[in-house]
């Protein structure tokens, strides 16, 4: 692959990668992936500059989901050992997002474990939602699972910006993933949350099992949707779950996998999320790097994330400045 040739066409004819050149990037020697990764970063501060934009989340109802996600300790169809608790208070709520706000989070998702939320939690949602709006200056996301049309409008209508709702794996793989709602399902409510109004929030999990050209269709979907943020989760397999088994994604390959989403994906912000940590390890900063520029601060749904202080000390050490959604080059 002709790394000048692309750099031509990203840099100088504003254009992206097409699917066989970003399957021909996946075979990328590994003594030549600092090439990729500079050409990744040079995209990334045309069409984003420079910076990583800081998220929170809270898990504000954890377990009991009636879906078998493979991947997720938060089903009753598996045994995992978690913590599991029902919808939060949002005073409860609130103290969270003043922590997130605290530590340098500019946006703030509130998540619960549901196919989807009824009556009675969507409305504590809602309360959630206008207490931590009144009382601090973040972004409001959620993610609540699959939503109805007059659910989407009205959380429009309360103020979240951004609704985050994962594909999760390419169509063709998908079944692997999940039996208990299909990929269309999540397709129709990423198209909802659009149509309301709101930024969407999508992406998936990478190294579920999928195929190397899966992993690209996945990105391919994505960028169908057009979402404002994509949020790049690799597999931390969950004890009793069925990718218990699966061992994590190596260091260098989720590097070249963010290289290639970004090449894909210029303009978009690629959110590392869940599993970064154990899948980066000390490449983390090779991530960012590498295109990946934004980040979930703080801990995960089910898992412990690294602490917020050494994640801000990273991006000093980077040298990159804290960006918020108000100063992104569009």
């Amino acid at each position: 692959m002709d790394i000048k040739y692309l750099e031509d066409k990203l840099l100088k004819n504003n254009g992206s990668i097409n699917f066989e050149e970003a399957m021909e990037l996946t075979n990328f020697p590994k003594n030549r992936i600092l090439e990729l990764t500079s050409l990744a970063r040079k995209v990334t501060l045309k069409y984003k500059g420079d910076g990583v934009f800081l998220r929170s989340i809270i898990s504000a109802k954890t377990g009991d989901c009636s879906e078998d996600c493979s991947f997720c300790s938060q089903s009753v169809h598996y045994s995992s050992p978690i913590s599991k608790h029902s919808l939060l208070d949002p005073n409860e709520v609130l103290q969270a997002a003043l922590q997130s706000e605290k530590m340098g989070a500019f946006d703030f998702c509130i998540v619960i474990a549901v196919k989807g939320p009824n009556k009675k939690q969507f409305e504590k949602v809602i309360e959630s939602i206008e207490i931590v709006k009144q009382n601090t200056k973040l972004e409001v996301g959620c993610s609540l699972g699959s939503l109805t049309e007059d659910q989407a409008f009205a959380l429009a209508e309360a103020g979240v910006w951004r609704y985050n709702h994962n594909i999760e794996s390419c169509k063709e793989f998908f079944p692997n993933v999940c039996t208990t709602h299909t990929y269309e399902e999540r397709v129709t409510t990423a198209k909802l949350v659009k149509k309301a109004g709101m930024e969407l929030c999508c992406g998936g999990i990478i190294g579920l099992g999928e195929s190397v050209e899966q992993r690209i269709q996945l990105a391919f979907e994505i960028k169908e949707l057009d979402p404002h943020t994509v949020p790049m989760n690799f597999l931390n397999p969950r004890p009793n779950t069925p990718l218990a088994h699966m061992k994590p994604v190596p260091s260098l390959e989720a590097i070249k996998t963010i290289a290639i989403f970004r090449l894909i994906m210029p303009e978009k912000v690629l959110m590392s999320g869940g599993g970064r940590e154990i899948t980066l390890r000390d490449l983390q900063s090779m991530g960012i790097m590498a295109g990946s520029n934004g980040m979930i601060i703080g801990n995960y749904l089910t898992t412990v994330g690294r602490a917020p202080e050494e994640d801000l000390k990273m991006i000093e050490d980077l040298q990159m400045p804290i960006r918020d959604r108000y100063d992104t080059i569009e």
